[in-house]
């Protein structure tokens, strides 16, 4: 079978040797005689691979001490709710900035419990760029800056993080990192909450890990629903219900992967490459266009047209038979879009800008 480069936006490419260790380890997990699958989530089995996977997520992205790791089911979407519950603490507002699909749910969702200040917004261009900090209008006396660090629909990445002392505002940075997490080194400190999916760098659907300061807990709004309280889920070591055991456990062989592999500050020169190479190629040609501004380009997830919109279904389909699969736009975008997230190895981009150099010169 020929290699196949998987460009999906999530649920996303795993690295070939987590796949094949956890083959190996299906039926009989290091002699237990059991798939991790059917380990009760309170065995001694499990309870060790809990303990590793947040001891290496911890030692791999530098979690302080005063922060705890949660890991949750829902997805981020949940925590679109939840965020809110735990953290407006007595006020009334928020504050969000809107940088493309996943912020405007973010927001959606945020409006039933507060109201909603949009400091910055790029919609008046179609969700291309980030706004400037110095544009940004922020109600002092929200609860807390909520934004997306990457879009993955629109292919907008934050190359910095908001800087609130510089704002002179008082208040907690939350961030979805969903496709962007992991993917570089992360400063934990500067935030209250971080919460990301784990389907798109560091294991499969199912799991939602969320890193929350210590005293951001225990202040939930009336009503909030015990699964939707992060002390609950804090004070339990995340296992007040039965957790995603299985999707940890994938999610802990790639935290091995990564540290492997050098961790985030390695992962990230990869990471850095491989958007150069895909980038580059996009730069040099008017086949085919990136309408993201260059500053705000995303890593991760790299959105483009063609020149003739009526070559779409033949990219697609020679794509596919080159082994390039899952390149294909979302439907709010179109054109095409290439995830190239962690586990993506530079050899699938290479792969990938060598066929799209073909067809652009074959339909000149």
């Amino acid at each position: 079978m020929e290699h196949i480069y998987n460009f999906s936006a999530g649920p996303a490419v795993l690295p070939t040797e987590v796949l094949q260790q956890a083959r190996d380890e299906m039926l009989d997990w290091h002699g237990s005689g059991m798939s991790v699958m059917e380990m009760s989530h309170r065995g001694k089995e499990f309870m060790s691979i809990a303990a590793k996977v947040e001891a290496d997520l911890r030692e791999l992205a530098g979690i302080p001490a005063n922060y705890k790791v949660l890991f949750l089911t829902g997805g981020a979407s949940t925590q679109f709710a939840t965020a809110p519950m735990n953290l407006l603490r007595g006020k009334k507002s928020a504050n969000y900035v809107n940088t493309g699909e996943w912020s405007k749910k973010a927001i959606k969702e945020a409006k039933k419990y507060a109201a909603v200040n949009v400091a910055a917004t790029s919609e008046d261009a179609n969700f291309t760029y980030v706004p400037p900090q110095d544009t940004w209008n922020i109600d002092p006396n929200g609860a807390y800056l909520h934004y997306t660090p990457n879009e993955t629909i629109g292919g907008v990445e934050f190359n910095w993080v908001p800087d609130l002392s510089h704002m002179k505002v008082d208040m907690p940075l939350v961030a979805d990192m969903s496709s962007s997490f992991m993917s570089r080194p992360i400063d934990v400190a500067r935030f209250g909450v971080i919460y990301a999916g784990a389907q798109k760098n560091v294991g499969p659907a199912g799991l939602c890990i969320v890193i929350v300061r210590d005293d951001l807990l225990g202040q939930t709004i009336p009503g909030t629903p015990t699964m939707f309280d992060y002390k609950i889920h804090a004070d339990s070591d995340s296992m007040y219900n039965t957790p995603p055991t299985y999707a940890m456990y994938i999610t802990g062989l790639v935290l091995e992967w990564l540290k492997k592999n050098g961790g985030l500050a390695a992962m990230e020169k990869v990471n850095v490459a491989k958007a150069n190479l895909l980038y580059g190629l996009l730069d040099t040609t008017d086949f085919y266009h990136c309408p993201v501004a260059k500053a705000d380009r995303s890593r991760m997830n790299v959105p483009f047209t063609l020149k003739n919109a009526a070559l779409d279904d033949e990219f697609l389909k020679q794509a596919k038979a080159r082994g390039l699969i899952q390149l294909k736009g979302h439907r709010s975008v179109g054109g095409m879009r290439a995830s190239i997230y962690n586990a993506m190895p530079l050899e699938g981009v290479k792969v990938l800008v060598e066929f799209m150099k073909k067809f652009a010169s074959d339909h000149a």
